[in-house]
């Protein structure tokens, strides 16, 4: 039988901090983080290096629910972290909580 890991609750910025469709990087312990908001209000967190050649997403181009490498352009789904095709990989991708403005990743 499995240990149910517990995940932790961590206050990463307040809703004002984040305009929409740019990246802000955050670095919780080991774990780098792109945390974006999209022009639809959702607030969207994935791991803050492209599978290709590690570009930092938080720098790229947020485009509806998708971000571009500033490095060598691939499109990302910031939902799923799903490489789109031709290209092909993924990142991992956060819980993310609002709670009274507050935005909170679960890692």
């Amino acid at each position: 039988m499995s240990k149910v890991e517990e995940k932790q609750k961590i206050q990463v910025a307040h809703l004002n901090d984040l305009p929409l469709q740019v990246g802000k990087e955050v670095i919780i312990g080991e774990h780098e983080i792109a945390l974006f908001r999209l022009s639809n209000g959702k607030i969207k967190a994935i791991e803050n290096r492209c599978p290709h050649k590690q570009g930092p997403l938080s720098q790229g181009i947020v485009s509806g629910e998708y971000v571009f490498c500033p490095l060598h352009d691939w499109k990302i789904d910031v939902t799923s972290g799903e490489v789109q095709k031709p290209d092909d990989g993924c990142v991992k991708t956060y819980t993310v909580e609002v709670i009274n403005d507050i935005v909170y990743v679960l890692i």
